[in-house]
């Protein structure tokens, strides 16, 4: 006998209602993990919102201008050596100073020593030049005089006018240099600037009087260059 076309129908029916029953598991299984991930999700996002809004970089709060390595009182203090090093770095160079100030000092005054030891040097080999000066027109004058005084027609009056003038000219040298003449007749015998040769009992002079000098003496600005040669009354 065939088969009724109803029968068929709902076989067919059966297999596949028996075909898709295994997927229906799976499919519960995926609907159960998706609500899962989406809370894992939000979750996070809770998270990082939180993180964002609570909790703040400590490097941020300590340096809320974003001054970095520039902000005023971080810079640490020197430890108690580095303090010693800088001292001992500013005493030396203290020190180099005042060392080569003293040796330009040093300089300075070995110069001026210099200087000074020429000066004396020169004083005492010019000393002179002034009174030669004064001098030799009187050694030309007695040259003058002793031409005159060879002369086959000499005037003896001519030549001792001549001597009294170059006399003359001396003593204003003399004057002018301040060289004095000591000539010390009838004064008190001085043997600071007098020079016994004899004593004599001369009537009508004092005792230690100077009766006559034998040779004058002659002072510089004061001082003694000859005694005066005398004899002195006793």
């Amino acid at each position: 006998m065939m088969p009724d076309k109803t029968e068929a129908s709902d076989n067919a029916r059966n297999e596949s209602v028996d075909e898709m029953a295994p997927d229906t598991p799976f499919d519960d299984v995926v609907a159960e993990q998706q609500p899962s991930a989406s809370s894992e999700n939000q979750a996070s996002q809770s998270n990082d919102t939180t993180d964002g809004v609570q909790v703040a970089d400590p490097d941020e709060q300590n340096d809320p201008l974003n001054f970095g390595d520039q902000r005023m009182g971080d810079e640490e203090p020197l430890d108690e050596m580095g303090q010693l090093r800088l001292q001992l770095s500013e005493a030396q160079g203290r020190a180099d100073e005042n060392w080569d100030r003293l040796l330009r000092l040093q300089a300075e005054m070995e110069n001026q020593r210099k200087r000074a030891q020429q000066e004396v040097t020169k004083a005492r080999k010019f000393a002179l030049e002034g009174i030669v000066g004064d001098l030799l027109p009187i050694k030309d004058s007695l040259e003058m005089g002793l031409a005159a005084a060879q002369a086959d027609d000499a005037d003896p009056n001519s030549i001792v006018k001549g001597a009294e003038l170059t006399l003359k000219m001396l003593a204003q040298v003399f004057e002018k240099n301040n060289i004095l003449e000591i000539n010390p007749v009838d004064e008190k015998f001085n043997p600071e600037f007098h020079q016994a040769m004899s004593m004599q009992q001369i009537e009508g002079k004092a005792s230690n009087t100077v009766a006559s000098v034998m040779q004058k003496g002659y002072t510089l600005n004061e001082r003694l260059v000859r005694p005066a040669l005398v004899m002195v009354a006793k």
